[in-house]
């Protein structure tokens, strides 16, 4: 197949287009940090600061700074939101708060372990950018707080109380797998190896479920299922594409092709499950039984999953060269490219109604940033081009 087509949209999307809408909107230039509180002009409609949206930001940047379409100003982007976060971010143990208001002052707790996940991958990657030796120490501090709240995410600011069952979740073991590949690479470290095996073995040995074909969100701390709660029945299709994908990173590295095997048969068996077969595009959330979900969105098509499908059907076919993957690329680019461009205003719409309309005009907010359409854009170009070679 001749890519060239797909490169250019892709690279016309991602710099002429995407990365201007947040040049241009989401840098705080009074303050520091970013807006990620976006409508569908590039209108502010709140200030609060995310933890997570931030740092994701700071690394998009950096990373997009390392690129062949490098800009200098990237970098100083990247820069400011960094100084921002370290100066105004952490709880007086090193761990990073959930939110900021506008000033930079704490609005919500250290509650959540993906702040200190995107900070280390910021860190990380601005030290690769740079080699400006306090970003690889903040991308250490951050990565191994991580690890060390694994067990016990929440801490302190945790709500359930103790007949609450316990369970392993499938996120905190994906995000370990990527970023010790992020880390490996940003640092040339093998530190972290150790722990991103294990991340890797446990998403593929206990959250995968060959007999059922399904990759669970929720298992038991001894790999055994709760099919009698909706959270032990959890699907997520689109995190389990984003899953796989990252595998597939890391055995390629490691030359493991029976690992590439496996997780492109499970990208295989997430695309016949979250598929919808009457509207097309992916469910966002899903039951094992087919039990009434009970998010109420559940079977809204959101952008990011489909962003992670045609990464993990790149990777797939990238890698084995099945016809399947091929198409089924072909498919979810076709689904969103037609449903969440905007074609008026610069960005993708986040989130639509199960027939595929919009049903926010926002292009950032509490849980859209400048990361998975970038990143998105970015990896499939590096991928397709792979395949021009």
């Amino acid at each position: 197949m001749d890519f060239q087509p797909y490169i250019r949209r892709y690279e016309q999307e991602l710099l002429e287009r995407v990365i201007p809408f947040w040049e241009e909107h989401a840098v705080d230039k009074e303050y520091g940090g970013y807006f990620t509180f976006l409508d569908r002009d590039g209108s502010l409609y709140d200030t609060e600061k995310y933890m997570w949206m931030q740092w994701r930001i700071v690394y998009m940047f950096a990373t997009l700074a390392m690129t062949p379409y490098r800009q200098e100003r990237w970098l100083d982007i990247a820069r400011q939101g960094y100084q921002f976060l370290t100066t105004h971010g952490k709880s007086p143990d090193g761990t990073y708060y959930f939110a900021l208001n506008r000033r930079g002052e704490p609005t919500m707790a250290p509650s959540n372990i993906f702040s200190e996940c995107f900070a280390a991958m910021g860190a990380a990657a601005l030290f690769q950018a740079t080699g400006e030796e306090e970003y690889r120490q903040e991308a250490k501090s951050a990565m191994e707080k991580y690890i060390a709240r694994m067990e016990n995410p929440k801490g302190r600011w945790e709500k359930a109380m103790p007949a609450k069952p316990r369970r392993l979740s499938h996120g905190h073991f994906m995000m370990l797998a990527n970023l010790g590949v992020v880390m490996g690479e940003a640092l040339g470290t093998s530190e972290y190896d150790a722990q991103c095996d294990q991340a890797i073995h446990t998403v593929l040995e206990r959250f995968w479920r060959e007999d059922r074909q399904m990759l669970f969100e929720n298992v038991n701390p001894d790999g055994t299922l709760d099919l009698d709660s909706c959270e032990g029945r959890f699907l997520n299709p689109g995190h389990g594409l984003e899953s796989m994908w990252f595998v597939m990173n890391y055995a390629e590295r490691r030359k493991d092709q029976a690992m590439i095997q496996k997780a492109a048969h499970i990208v295989k068996a997430l695309l016949a499950l979250g598929t919808d077969p009457q509207y097309g595009g992916l469910f966002y959330f899903m039951d094992a039984l087919g039990k009434p979900h009970l998010e109420l969105q559940w079977d809204m098509k959101l952008w990011w999953p489909h962003n992670e499908a045609i990464l993990a059907t790149l990777f797939a076919y990238r890698l084995t060269r099945e016809q399947h993957f091929l198409d089924k690329f072909l498919e979810v680019d076709q689904w969103a490219w037609s449903h969440f461009r905007d074609p008026e205003y610069p960005e993708w719409f986040a989130y639509l109604n199960r027939r595929g309309e919009p049903t926010h005009t926002l292009k950032g907010g509490k849980w859209k940033t400048m990361f998975h359409l970038p990143r998105c854009l970015l990896v499939a170009i590096q991928q397709m081009k792979k395949m021009e070679n």
